[in-house]
Parts: structure tokens; sequence; C-alpha cells
């Protein structure tokens, strides 16, 4: 009895720290370096946060109340927000799909056609947003379409992976039926995985639907349309209580957006 109570005490024990591989320890010193180097060059001191406060404090005198005269003309630009917004995820969505379809084990015609497809999919998360906007307004210029293409791409990013996902977790069963029965592949996929994935789909679109809002904001600052282009005109002239005002409709826009979001997954997932 008493040894099967001190082998109960010592299962319950936690089990102790290992030591770490000697390339576990490298890696750690690595990050550590990186970090007392990122502090350091961050310039950290004192008298600069002190100043960052009061500074802060001056911005918020000048902001407060925030300037509602042009309300009428910034929401015009909140309008093409949401736009670029909701056509940027509408097609990067439907693309997303019959990509996503190509990356999965269990749908992909080919090893190679899915290798591919998935390399391609990780470098359009991969590369920043940003850095897409920029790329689009060199190709089509300032507006709202270097918007669109940028929430296209960074959609496709986004969704391909969580539908590729979702699909290769979908049950052999209903595939393999419809398969004994002499259903193509086509009919096998619209019959089976995609009404099996299709909750999921939603919900994931429905989050890329947020993203996008919150994306199109901050492209406009490089000139890709939207809420951001005048976002970035105030604050450039210093004119904090229109920044402000600009600032609380784009918060109000994105909450908004979030809570319906929200309900509809409730409703269908």
């Amino acid at each position: 009895m008493a040894d099967q109570g001190k082998d109960r005490w010592q299962e319950e024990m936690p089990a102790r720290a290992k030591r770490p591989s000697l390339g576990g320890f490298l890696l750690t010193v690595v990050v550590v370096a990186f970090l007392f180097s990122g502090l350091a060059g961050a310039n950290l001191s004192v008298d600069r946060l002190f100043d960052g406060v009061l500074n802060l404090g001056h911005f918020t005198m000048q902001a407060v109340p925030p300037d509602t005269s042009r309300v009428p003309h910034v929401l015009g630009a909140i309008v093409e927000t949401f736009e670029i917004a909701l056509v940027g995820t509408a097609f990067g969505v439907m693309i997303s799909l019959p990509v996503a379809l190509l990356a999965s084990t269990n749908t992909s015609p080919h090893p190679v056609v899915r290798t591919v497809t998935r390399g391609v999919v990780s470098m359009l998360r991969t590369v920043p947003e940003l850095i897409w906007a920029l790329v689009f307004v060199i190709a089509v210029g300032l507006g709202p379409l270097a918007g669109i293409l940028t929430i296209i791409i960074d959609t496709i990013g986004f969704c391909a992976r969580f539908f590729s996902e979702r699909i290769e977790e979908i049950r052999k069963g209903p595939s393999q039926a419809l398969e004994s029965t002499g259903a193509t592949q086509f009919g096998i996929i619209a019959g089976s995985v995609v009404p099996a994935g299709f909750p999921s789909f939603v919900g994931t679109s429905l989050f890329a639907v947020e993203k996008a809002i919150r994306s199109a904001v901050i492209l406009g600052l490089v000139g890709a349309g939207g809420i951001g282009v005048e976002l970035n005109t105030a604050m450039s002239m210093r004119m904090f209580d229109e920044a402000l005002m600009i600032i609380i409709l784009i918060l109000i826009v994105v909450i908004t957006v979030e809570q319906i979001s929200t309900r509809i997954r409730k409703k269908i997932i």
C-alpha cells in the first residue's frame, strides 16, 4: 500500500524541467540578445516617456471637442472605405474557395498542384498588406481600385488557408458514399465537401470582412482610397479635432460591423 501511495504521489507531481538541448540554448541566447538590442535601440528614458505623456496631453487638449463641421464629407469617405472592404472581401472569398480546394489534401488533383498552391497562399499571407497597397498604387494609381485589389489579395491569403484546413477536417464518409455511386469529383465537392464546410466558410468570411474594414482604413494612408486619406490629411495638417472626429467615426463603424458579424455567426454556426 505504501508503495502504491508513493507511485500515485509521483504520478501526480508535475514533470521536472529538462535540461535544454544545445540548439534550444543557443536559440534562447539569440532571442534574449535581440530583446536587449531592441530595448537599447528604442532609446528608452524617463525624460522621453515624460515628454511623451505631455505631448499626448497637448494632443488631447487640441483634439477635444472633436470638429463635426465636416462630418457629411467624412461620411462619404467612410462609405467608400466600407465599399472597398466589402467588394475586396467578396471577390477574395469567391477566389479563396477554389484555391483552398486545390490546396487541400483530399480535394487537390495532384500533390504538385497542392504544394504550389499552398506556397502561393503562404506568400500572399506573408507579404504585409501595406506592401501590396504600395504595389497596386504604382500599378493602377491612387484611389479605391488599389485598395480593392489589396483586400482581394489579403483575403485570399487569409481565407484560403482556413478554408483548406476545414476541408481537410471533413469526414470522408459522405464523400466516399457519393464516390461509390459514380459521382464525379465536381459532384463530390458540390454535394459533400462544400455543404459540410459551409458554416465554417461563412464564419471565416465574416472575420475577413472585419479584418478588411480595419485594413481599408490603414490602406488609405498610402493613397489606396477611403477614410485613411482624410485621417492622414488631418494629422499632417495638425487638425487634431478633425482627426479625433474621424477616429470616432471609424470606431463606430468597426464596432457595428463586428456586432453584426457576431450575430450572424451565432445564427449560422
